[in-house]
């Protein structure tokens, strides 16, 4: 597949990139802001199960976004017809809006880096080698112990071209392609069944996923949950000191924290961190920031939706609320800069302020002794589900691996376990940070508004006081 994004974007008759340019000019001309968000994707998607190929996906899609902004007021069209003429169409929705009320302001900065690379991952794996990649996955799944008596083994990719043409002649572009391989098994012992999973990926091509010793990991760790789940016991109920590990159990920085501190919440004052810019939110040591611009990892992108270069935003540096994650729109009417975080599912949907990769940095801690420092609670190492309200900021979190921790020491393995809490307070009580910081393996998706995207998660072992644990016991 070429990576010319203009040969798939573009089509003789029916678009050109000055027709663009042009059509954007006049159809924006009495708006604020906005910009045309011009889109071509492909996707693929394998599902092995019961021991066969149950699944084989693979779709192409492609079509344009035109939104206008005047004030706080939004106009939002789109087609998966790329021509002038259907632009154009879309433009009559603008006149809706009020008329510009000042100055449009500047287009984003330009930037020539790039975090991954061109390459589409869907055709430099022949598909026979994707199917044969599965089966052997799951042959050595099934092969690790007798106790496995199911294994699914998922492959995707996606590879996107997208351009960007604002009415001020700025024009960006983006080549993005994304991966992503998970294994899940169902272990059975005495009449008992528990599950265990584990995934990986990234903006990269296929061939880390394709090399033993990553699917070979990947078996490892979801036999490793699902054998350890067989032996869990009911978990504890009550207020109680809870160690969360390194890495993917950030995800509850993500859902508690994260969409809290998105711009568009606060300008309307409907966060638990509205107005509180320049106050302590959180512990001594605790440092968040949202970053973008990691290479290759799943939530990064060179620029946003909106054509801005990702960056690395501090949203709390040592426990002091530093700033929110902002598009263009929310940054404009709060009087700020864009942070790069104007992101969008597709074509199809207007840009809003999202997360990109969330996490909180490592302190000085020795994670064994952040451990020796529970007398009774639990350590979560893995999550599944949560949920979130942005306005109190209160969570629920279901761990889908947690021990107990009795003096110290980690003791039997707990089902049923679920964090109860608030974004806000879950911070304060922040009593140890680990040197042991860790992003999630690249499987992250965050959903807002009804849009989903690929996220990026991590945090260092994390020692947190009096949190309530919903359990079965």
């Amino acid at each position: 597949m070429t990576t010319d994004p203009h040969s798939l974007i573009y089509a003789d008759g029916k678009l050109t990139p000055d027709e663009a340019r042009a059509v954007t000019a006049d159809v924006l001309r009495a708006c604020d802001d906005g910009e045309l968000y011009l889109q071509f994707a492909a996707t693929e998607a394998f599902v092995f199960d019961d021991g066969r190929l149950k699944t084989a996906n693979y779709s192409r899609d492609a079509g344009f976004g035109l939104r206008g902004v005047s004030g706080e007021m939004t106009g939002f069209a789109h087609a998966n017809e790329i021509s002038a003429a259907a632009i154009r169409r879309a433009g009559e929705t603008l006149r809706l809006l009020d008329p510009a009320r000042g100055t449009r302001p500047a287009p984003p900065p330009r930037s020539n880096r790039h975090l991954y690379t061109d390459a589409s991952p869907l055709d430099a794996v022949p598909f026979a080698a994707k199917v044969a990649l599965l089966e052997k996955i799951d042959a050595a799944a099934r092969a690790r112990d007798p106790r496995i008596i199911q294994a699914t083994a998922n492959l995707a990719a996606s590879w996107s071209a997208i351009e960007i043409v604002r009415p001020d002649g700025f024009v960006a572009r983006d080549i993005r392609p994304l991966v992503r391989l998970n294994v899940s098994v169902v272990a059975e012992a005495n009449g008992r069944r528990e599950t265990g999973s584990f995934g990986m990926g990234g903006r990269y091509l296929y061939d880390a996923l394709f090399e033993e010793a990553n699917w070979s990991r990947a078996i490892d760790m979801a036999v490793a949950q699902a054998l350890t789940n067989l032996d869990s016991v009911a978990a504890p109920a009550g207020e109680m000191t809870v160690l969360l590990g390194p890495g993917w159990p950030g995800v509850l920085l993500h859902e508690a924290v994260g969409h809290g501190l998105e711009g568009d919440f606060n300008r309307k004052g409907t966060s638990a961190f509205s107005g509180r810019l320049g106050t302590r939110v959180a512990a001594s040591g605790v440092t968040i920031v949202d970053d973008g611009s990691i290479t290759n990892r799943r939530g990064s992108l060179t620029i946003d939706d909106e054509g801005t270069p990702t960056q690395e935003t501090v949203l709390i540096e040592d426990g002091i609320l530093k700033g929110y994650m902002q598009d263009r729109l929310n940054a404009r009417l709060m009087g700020v800069a864009a942070t790069g975080n104007g992101r969008r599912e597709s074509y199809a949907h207007a840009p809003m302020p999202r997360m990109t990769n969330t996490f909180m940095r490592a302190g000085s801690d020795d994670p064994a002794e952040l451990l020796a420092r529970v007398g009774k609670g639990i350590y979560a190492k893995s999550f599944g589900g949560g949920q979130v309200d942005i306005v109190s900021g209160k969570f629920t979190f279901t761990c889908t691996e947690a021990y107990l921790v009795e003096d110290g020491k980690l003791g039997a393995p707990i089902k049923g376990a679920t964090l109860i809490g608030d974004g806000p307070s879950v911070l304060t009580k922040v009593q140890g940070i680990g040197n042991d910081m860790a992003l999630d393996e690249g499987v992250g998706m965050c959903g807002k508004g009804g849009q989903s995207i690929p996220a990026g998660v991590g945090q260092p072992t994390l020692l947190v006081g009096g949190l309530t644990v919903g359990g079965t016991a």
